[in-house]
């Protein structure tokens, strides 16, 4: 992935939260308009960026015709952009016998790159993903988690910020304790971009990890302040933009809108990827 960020110069990861009731309406004449507006999607963006996020919630809301949608689409991305790392953004984490069939589902069944996950119930709600393995798994391409840390909604405030005795606030004891089950080769973090400094507080405690950050575009999160605080050597970002991109324009030209849009993005990272 690395690679792929500074040969394309871009850290961008697009999100496919599909809405129906968004979709342009010429696409609800298909036989499956999800899919479809995915795949004009992918084949305008795929040239800027890295990275593509299906949000489960999404496809789950149709039922079965909805994860038809999403195994489609993964396919679809695997067989025709191999090179682009997907991420299935599903939050899931339970008690391990449960953890370890959602891990399945996700590396083993649909074969993602990557798994966003829940830690609220610790140790043995994570490591089944980390220690996932199959005949398919090697070195190279290991399934990764990437652990809600830190998020731009407002009810973060309720747990994420609060401090202990010791002004320790819950995010960090979340991302150093995470450390100790996996690596910066496997263990990611997501950071709303909506609180730019706090990237600071985050490479304390994470000064190698990857962060997938979403809130860029249509939440008001800003790629310099991102980067300003939060890009190391390797990059170490994911910066995911889904309204921004994919409904930026609900007309027949709604693909040719969302890759403007996502070379917009990908010349402004080219910028803060040249600093480094």
């Amino acid at each position: 992935m690395v690679k792929n960020i500074f040969s394309k110069k871009s850290f961008l990861c697009v999100g496919l939260d599909v809405d129906l009731k968004k979709v342009p309406e010429h696409l609800l004449k298909e036989e499956d308009p999800i899919f479809a507006f995915n795949k004009a999607i992918i084949d305008a963006t795929a040239p800027y960026c890295v990275a593509y996020k299906p949000n489960l919630a999404f496809y789950e809301a149709y039922g079965v015709k909805g994860l038809i949608s999403f195994e489609k689409t993964v396919k679809y991305l695997q067989e025709n952009y191999p090179d682009q790392f997907i991420i299935a953004d599903a939050k899931r984490g339970d008690i391990g016998n449960t953890s370890k069939m959602y891990a399945k589902t996700f590396f083993g069944e649909y074969k993602v790159d990557a798994l966003t996950v829940a830690p609220y119930m610790g140790e043995d709600s994570v490591t089944p993903f980390l220690q996932y393995e199959d005949e398919n798994t090697t070195e190279e391409n290991n399934p990764w988690v990437i652990l809600l840390a830190l998020t731009s909604n407002k009810g973060s405030f309720d747990f994420q910020q609060t401090e202990d005795k010791d002004g320790e606030r819950l995010f960090e004891k979340v991302i150093k304790k995470s450390q100790e089950w996996g690596t910066h080769d496997n263990l990611m973090y997501v950071v709303g971009a909506t609180r730019g400094e706090m990237f600071k507080d985050i490479r304390a405690v994470a000064p190698d990890h990857f962060l997938l950050v979403p809130g860029v575009g249509a939440q008001g999160g800003s790629i310099e302040e991102v980067c300003k605080y939060g890009m190391i050597k390797e990059c170490g970002l994911l910066v995911n933009s889904s309204r921004g991109i994919i409904f930026a324009d609900n007309t027949e030209r709604f693909a040719e809108v969302a890759g403007e849009k996502a070379k917009e993005l990908q010349e402004q990272m080219a910028v803060e990827l040249n600093k480094i």
